[in-house]
């Protein structure tokens, strides 16, 4: 009998209710707000006043910003036509932009080059590359980088040789050179020291992007490789003085490489060195471009620009997060005044209204 009945405890179900526990069985305490009209109304104020706060700071401080855009594919007109025939990319070309700073320029000073009608968000095209090539592996595994569809058809040339580095992203990078000249008198020019890294993401060039091994000997990490069809040399040439800003570790490869979001955009492309006579920015004064042009973009129907700007502390000149805060936060405190207005008038009909008879 007693082993019967060990069998019969045995083969009881086992229990679905969840444990008597405060969280299982939902018995923690909770916190529910009570929406009053004052709660409601003192919300609305104290988020519209911060937005309206944040907008007009923003605005102020971006009206602050000086920036000089030179338009300088039209100024280059004879390099332009020069570029239409893609047989003539390999003669070199280069022209002169003349200009004027009115105002000092302030603190750090940036240039970017600027491209507009050029379309980096093509879907196609932002694929376009070979992730694991560009973090030092795979440089010359032929198969590998030919298996891959994204590359196609920069990705190896007619011989079987692969492309370092392959896709379109890196066939197209930008390859202009634009020095800036200072001319404080008629017979003097003084070069702006500009400096070429430290422009780049920490991620992009840490993580993102490295050279292959040997990478104290990038001409032998490349070997068995060639350039992509526009470039005009090989990525262990791109600066062959600085090792730390060569091969896929140089910042205007990688800022190339990061596609921007709309068809006409700008990318950073030198920092001002604050030495002098410019350790206070850039004064006021005649300059010069001297660019030697390389990227052709009246084949799209593109303009290039060379841009100097200073910075605040919320970015570039950019006024549509500044006035996007600023509407909205108007629009929500002018809510306010109509739900205190409808409030008040609720309130005084309530007051004025007499009391039912029985």
């Amino acid at each position: 009998m007693g082993k019967k009945k060990k069998e019969e405890k045995e083969d009881l179900p086992v229990s679905k209710c969840p444990d008597n526990t405060a969280i299982k069985q939902q018995r923690l305490p909770a916190w529910r707000p009570l929406l009053t009209a004052e709660s409601v109304l003192s919300t609305f104020f104290i988020i519209g006043l911060f937005c309206l706060a944040v907008g007009i700071s923003w605005i102020v401080a971006t009206t602050n910003v000086k920036e000089i855009w030179i338009n300088y594919s039209d100024s280059c007109s004879e390099c332009t036509k020069l570029r239409l025939n893609s047989s003539n990319s390999e003669k070199p070309c280069s022209c002169t932009v003349n200009f004027s700073v009115k105002e000092n320029f302030p603190g750090d000073v940036f240039m970017y080059y600027g491209l507009s009608n050029f379309f980096q968000n093509n879907r196609r095209y932002v694929i376009s590359k070979y992730d694991a090539q560009l973090l030092g592996r795979n440089v010359t595994n032929t198969e590998s980088i030919q298996k891959l569809s994204y590359c196609a058809p920069f990705s190896a040339y007619n011989n079987g040789t692969p492309m370092a580095p392959c896709g379109a992203i890196a066939n197209s990078m930008f390859n202009d050179t634009i020095s800036l000249f200072y001319l404080p008198d008629s017979s003097t020019k003084i070069t702006v020291p500009l400096l070429k890294t430290g422009n780049t993401w920490w991620s992009d060039k840490n993580v993102k992007f490295n050279n292959p091994k040997p990478q104290d000997n990038l001409k032998q990490a490349f070997a068995g490789s060639a350039r992509p069809h526009n470039w005009q040399k090989p990525a262990y040439e791109l600066d062959p003085n600085d090792p730390n800003n060569n091969g896929y570790k140089n910042d205007d490869f990688i800022n190339w490489m990061r596609v921007a979001a709309f068809p006409s955009f700008r990318k950073l492309y030198r920092r001002l060195s604050r030495v002098q006579p410019f350790s206070n920015g850039l004064p006021a004064g005649n300059y010069t471009y001297v660019i030697d042009y390389n990227f052709p973009v009246s084949r799209f129907g593109g303009r290039k620009y060379a841009i100097l700007s200073t910075l605040s502390w919320c970015g570039g000149s950019n006024m549509f997060l500044g006035i996007a805060y600023t509407v909205t936060g108007a629009a929500i405190i002018l809510t306010a005044f109509v739900m205190l207005a409808v409030h008040l008038k609720q309130r005084q009909k309530k007051k004025k209204r007499p009391f039912s008879k029985r």
